[in-house]
């Protein structure tokens, strides 16, 4: 059953690469461009994985246990990962499928983060964030403190979601130009057609649904997960235990298998070197990612995505540090790079700016 792991990573390194569904992107526009549309449809996620992640619990395929909130390390991880991925160019995820398309900065990026985070969960800073994590209230969820079923926060959840998109759906849309389609059929909708971010968001939701049963049915109770398993990677390496060697090590490999064979098919592979001020960035970052979400209990996934559908507090306040994070670093790194108001410069200089030097296109919706 590990290697159903493997097809999952496939399925959404494959998703996010064709969907340019960069999470980095989303909480940076909401300071650099004041766009919420793709923050929208991570939310989109969060409200279709909440429908399936407790439905499967009350079928009784899995059993949703709330824990107590470590609240202190989540407030610093969370505010030290959402920084960083600005830094990186891309959250975990991001990172895994970007370098999958061939980014060596995503490479590096991608050693440091997974390094550091085994260096923070089972190496010489395993103890410090143990006593960062121990600092804890008893109530973990919302619906557990307000003695609610769960089903209510679904319900609300999916509605102002809801809201959200039929106000991004309704804006005027802009036609831009494109060379004329070179395949037709299935190809053409899989690795030419752009695709919607809404549309995108709804199936990267149903594989996090899939994730649950699957994951579960090999003794990891949890479903979708980056931090662990890329620890777990380098332990792997570094030891020989096969025991490490789990469902999320599997899933994380076959983010890069699928997001490489989109990126093949698409025509976007392509290996680019970048310059050595991209480099140090992509290595600082990257090794703050794995602080930060050691500390804070997961990354952009595993608590902003998966956390946060269960209405953990965990989860939210990790989403919403990360977010202010990622402000913090885009107002130091970005914004103040925007050219004055007159001068020219308009959006397209601040889109330029906003994207790291070979990074991918922006996201299409």
């Amino acid at each position: 059953m590990l290697i159903s792991g493997l097809f999952v990573g496939i399925a959404l390194g494959f998703v996010m690469q064709r969907g340019r569904f960069c999470v980095t992107g989303a909480f940076r526009d909401i300071w650099v461009t004041r766009n919420t549309r793709w923050l929208t449809a991570f939310m989109v996620v969060v409200a279709v994985q909440s429908v399936g992640v407790f439905a499967l619990d009350a079928a009784g395929v899995i059993a949703l246990e709330p824990a107590a909130f470590p609240w202190l390390a989540t407030i610093v991880g969370g505010l030290i990962f959402g920084f960083a991925i600005v830094l990186a160019g891309g959250c975990a995820t991001g990172t895994y499928y970007r370098a999958g398309e061939g980014l060596v900065g995503s490479w590096l990026a991608l050693i440091t983060y997974a390094l550091f985070a085994a260096i923070m969960k089972t190496g010489p800073l395993a103890g410090f964030t143990s006593s960062m994590r121990s600092v804890t209230v008893e109530q973990g969820t919302f619906h557990s403190v307000l003695n609610v079923s769960p089903w209510i926060l679904v319900a609300l959840l999916s509605a102002a979601v809801g809201v959200a998109v039929r106000h991004h759906l309704r804006k005027p849309k802009f036609t831009m130009a494109a060379l004329p389609a070179s395949k037709s059929g299935l190809a053409h909708l899989l690795f030419e057609k752009p695709w919607n971010a809404f549309a995108t968001a709804v199936v990267i939701g149903l594989i996090a649904i899939a994730a649950w049963p699957l994951s579960w049915a090999t003794g990891r109770e949890a479903g979708l997960g980056i931090t662990t398993p890329s620890s777990n990677a380098v332990n792997f390496l570094v030891t020989g235990d096969a025991e490490l060697v789990d469902w999320g090590v599997f899933l994380v490999l076959g983010i890069l298998v699928g997001s490489f064979i989109a990126a093949k098919g698409s025509g976007e592979f392509r290996i680019r070197v970048p310059d050595a001020n991209t480099v140090l960035k992509s290595l600082g970052g990257g090794a703050l990612m794995g602080v930060g979400a050691a500390l804070a209990g997961g990354c952009t996934i595993g608590n902003a995505m998966v956390e946060t559908a269960q209405f953990s507090f965990q989860g939210w306040t990790a989403l919403v540090c990360m977010i202010l994070g990622t402000g913090l670093a885009a107002r130091l790194t970005i914004m103040k790079r925007r050219p004055p108001a007159g001068s020219g410069g308009g959006a397209g200089a601040v889109s330029g700016a906003a994207r790291p030097a070979g990074a991918a296109a922006p996201a299409r919706s």
